[in-house]
């Protein structure tokens, strides 16, 4: 219990120091972070680092992101409760989880097969139902479920995919790292009149975007 008590003070400093200190102030994002331990979603040998300012490794070469940043995209969707959101790279599920509380629906694809059971795993741990998770390619979407109200990229890309603009609501926008493999501007491509304008946020590094419209392994 002691430890669990101790975590759960980690995730408060974390919200307080790390995210609402750095300037974001929505309360449903804030809230959101509250009701998602972040412990849950690491490996057992870093827990104990989970709230710690840096991103943490979860395995097959990919990473669980740094909290300031998971907050800054969360908080830029601007999401409301009602949309459908797509995200590429489900990873540990830890973004998942946040998105699925502040949204209606949202879809998750993931590359590596064994990464996206973990996340259904942790996410079934909480309850989290509102969520689809898929194996397959994400820089090519999935048009079936599509179109989004928003779509996040949580892995560097050397463009936007064109297939993944195609499957923006009018009104809705996409928000990626773009760039080289070891370094990306943070993106946003809002859709308005069946055109785009892309705004940039910050620098910022993620492991690469692998798939047909990514980087090649």
């Amino acid at each position: 219990m002691e430890r669990i008590e101790q975590l759960d003070l980690e995730n408060k400093k974390m919200i307080a120091k790390q995210i609402k200190g750095r300037g974001i102030r929505s309360a449903r994002v804030l809230s959101a972070f509250a009701d998602v331990p972040r412990h849950k979603f690491v490996p057992e040998k870093y827990v104990e680092e989970a709230y710690q300012d840096h991103p943490l490794p979860i395995g097959y070469g990919q990473t669980i992101s740094q909290p300031y940043i998971v907050a800054l995209m969360t908080s830029r969707l601007q999401l409301q409760g009602d949309e459908k959101v797509l995200e590429i790279g489900t990873g540990s599920g830890y973004q998942t989880a946040l998105l699925a509380k502040l949204a209606d629906h949202v879809v998750s694809i993931e590359r590596i097969g064994i990464l996206s059971k973990l996340a259904q795993d942790h996410l079934d741990a909480l309850g989290i139902t509102n969520v689809k998770l898929i194996v397959g390619d994400g820089s090519l979407g999935w048009k079936q479920g599509g179109p989004y109200d928003r779509i996040i990229l949580t892995a560097g890309a050397p463009f936007v995919p064109e297939q993944l603009l195609e499957q923006v609501r009018e009104g809705g926008f996409l928000m990626a790292p773009v760039g080289s493999r070891w370094r990306q501007m943070l993106e946003i491509w809002k859709k308005k009149d069946d055109a785009f304008e892309k705004k940039e946020i910050l620098p910022v590094v993620f492991v690469p975007l692998i798939g047909k419209e990514g980087w090649q392994e």
